[in-house]
């Protein structure tokens, strides 16, 4: 009996002892406010469904304990079917206040997220080409390939858009996912604290090999920031149109890339212009 109980102790147990084993859970890991945020969402909500599962539980277990049918039962099943108002108002009353708890929050910090803490963010271009991910920089004119820098403390506006089927922009460090879609941009703003190196991926199904999308996010100084656009600019070469036609190439798997500049037709210019917490924002343009 009691091996059994030590092997049931251990498979209960067995999934929190292998995550510390495995890869780390980055989305508890927040490097940046928006993340943080989102953290803070999640948590509400896992208290709260813990709370109402502990709640479930005792009642399950006061109802089997007593009302269990045995022979010196002391309380037989005698229902009021003429209704028990206090009762009703607690069954639907507490779902009602339980979801104004997690809702108002939820919406006010959703809401709030939604608005650029900067008049003068950075701006990435991001486009999500097949099996890859393409980086530009239109206020710095350098393109980065599956990579990508960012200076910590500065909010960074990424203006997503697609050459292939739908995917999602994600960098769970650093904040909730985006859709990238043709012939559209969506807005997506995150803001790292500190510097790292972030894994990003795309978070939608787009083919048998949509796992292979994985980026990463640098976060530096901004002083770090402006030199690694100096070294771009000194150090490597322009794309070309037979560059960027490469790239777009359905299943051409490649590594990371860096160029010093790009032509000024590879992103949708006429679908750029959208509305950010209250004012009409348009982009910087390509040279």
């Amino acid at each position: 009996m009691r091996r059994r109980l030590k092997r049931g102790w251990i498979l209960l147990a067995s999934p929190l002892l292998l995550s510390g084993c495995g890869s780390e859970y980055v989305v508890l890991h927040p490097a940046g406010p928006v993340a943080a945020t989102e953290l803070h969402l999640i948590e509400l909500s896992a208290a709260i469904m813990t709370g109402i599962i502990l709640v479930v539980w005792a009642l399950l277990a006061y109802i089997l304990v007593r009302f269990r049918d045995t022979p010196n039962n002391r309380a037989p099943y005698l229902p009021n079917w003429r209704g028990t108002l206090w009762l009703e108002a607690l069954v639907f009353g507490v779902p009602v206040l339980v979801l104004l708890i997690m809702a108002v929050p939820t919406i006010k910090k959703t809401y709030a997220l939604d608005h650029i803490p900067s008049r003068h963010p950075l701006i990435i271009d991001v486009t999500s080409l097949d099996y890859k991910w393409l980086f530009e920089y239109p206020q710095q004119h350098v393109a980065t390939v599956n990579y990508f820098y960012m200076p910590t403390g500065q909010p960074v506006l990424f203006q997503l858009t697609a050459h292939s089927p739908f995917g999602a922009f994600w960098v769970p460090n650093l904040g909730g996912m985006e859709y990238t879609m043709p012939n559209r941009v969506l807005p997506l703003w995150l803001e790292a604290r500190r510097p790292g190196v972030y894994l990003g991926r795309n978070a939608n199904y787009s083919g048998v090999d949509f796992w292979r999308m994985t980026f990463s996010a640098h976060a530096v100084s901004p002083a770090a920031f402006q030199a690694w656009v100096r070294q771009v600019k000194r150090t490597y070469r322009p794309m070309t149109e037979d560059d960027y036609r490469r790239l777009a190439t359905h299943f051409d798997l490649v590594g990371q890339e860096t160029y010093s500049a790009y032509p000024s037709d590879t992103f949708p210019e006429r679908f750029r212009e959208f509305t950010i917490q209250g004012l009409h924002y348009v982009p910087t343009r390509h040279p």
